[in-house]
């Protein structure tokens, strides 16, 4: 399995100075889509009814990413470290907006998930790259003992400074957009979020052309590797929610919000050479993109399916 998956490596992705101005412009122009739909008055609730909201984002930022390196240690023998490290990369990411839309298929607190789909993308230019960066590092120092391989550093301040432009700032936007144009921006955002999933389909489909074969050839790795990874994101969320005693109902919120995140978000920013130079990676961390990519379609299938269970079984009274 795991010389297979070294095969991944050898997809390269290549788009040059023209190509990535349009990918960072998609990449903008996602983030500020996603700012529309947050609303300021959503941090103030969360001080209302701290409770729900403090522990998702705490299973979110500490708890996904934790559960996540250890996977990535049990697995180590099978898997490649690029492999690893997007596995890593993707629980760092924030919760993607189709949570929210799942959350209410499953009968659970849409507000909960909106919240914190709202703090996890706003303040996903930190903590995307100090998650990525702490426990990539433990990895990296983790498998050059038991894999001799080369060791991997992992910049956090080029990384940091490169997301906080390129996220920060189309948030910021958004952000100023949507509470001084509130009418302008009813309209235009779910014309928006539409545009960018497009454009972000695209994006994928030109990219991986030209590595058809190699992704073929290994995806039935990929799918086990990323349905695992993603039941046990599912799971952190349901029971760290029952074991801090929160109802059903949030419960529900939290096992999708945990397990639905913007993977979307990490393989654009792995398209950008700004943020993974080549010359510090090697150009050859293809494991890493078609784990993000992949995670990207499963999450979506995974998430539609677990709603399907929560709605079969009725909440209890009490909730």
């Amino acid at each position: 399995m795991k010389e297979q998956l070294e095969a991944l490596n050898g997809v390269i992705i290549n788009f040059g100075s023209g190509g990535m101005t349009i990918v960072n412009f998609i990449l903008a122009f996602v983030m500020f889509g996603v700012a529309l739909g947050i609303k300021t008055k959503t941090f103030k609730e969360v001080f209302t009814n701290p409770k729900s909201v403090t522990i998702g984002i705490l299973l979110q930022w500490i708890g996904l990413p934790v559960i996540t390196f250890l996977i990535t240690l049990i697995l180590n023998p099978f898997i490649t470290p690029m492999v690893a490290l997007g596995m890593i990369l993707v629980a760092s990411c924030p919760g993607g907006n189709i949570s929210n839309f799942i959350s209410s298929l499953s009968k659970g607190n849409v507000e909960l998930s909106v919240s914190m789909t709202a703090i996890t993308t706003a303040f996903a230019p930190v903590i995307t790259p100090l998650n990525f960066w702490l426990w990539g590092t433990l990895y990296s120092q983790f498998a050059i003992v038991h894999n001799d391989i080369p060791m991997l550093v992992i910049p956090f301040m080029p990384m940091l400074e490169q997301i906080l432009l390129l996220l920060g700032l189309p948030i910021i936007l958004g952000l100023i957009f949507a509470k001084y144009f509130p009418n302008a921006t009813k309209k235009i955002t779910k014309p928006a979020q539409v545009i960018s999933i497009l454009l972000f389909i695209g994006m994928v489909i030109v990219s991986f052309s030209q590595n058809f074969q190699i992704i073929v050839d290994n995806i039935f790795y990929i799918f086990f590797i990323v349905l695992l990874h993603n039941a046990c994101a599912l799971a952190t969320g349901y029971y760290g929610g029952r074991l801090a005693h929160l109802p059903i109902k949030d419960c529900r919120s939290l096992t999708v919000e945990i397990g639905i995140q913007n993977s979307g978000l990490g393989l654009i920013l792995l398209f950008n050479p700004a943020i993974f130079p080549p010359e510090i990676w090697g150009g050859h961390y293809g494991g890493m993109m078609i784990v993000t990519a992949w995670w990207g379609i499963w999450h979506i299938i995974s998430g539609l399916t677990i709603a399907y269970l929560f709605r079969r079984k009725p909440l209890p009274l009490n909730v």
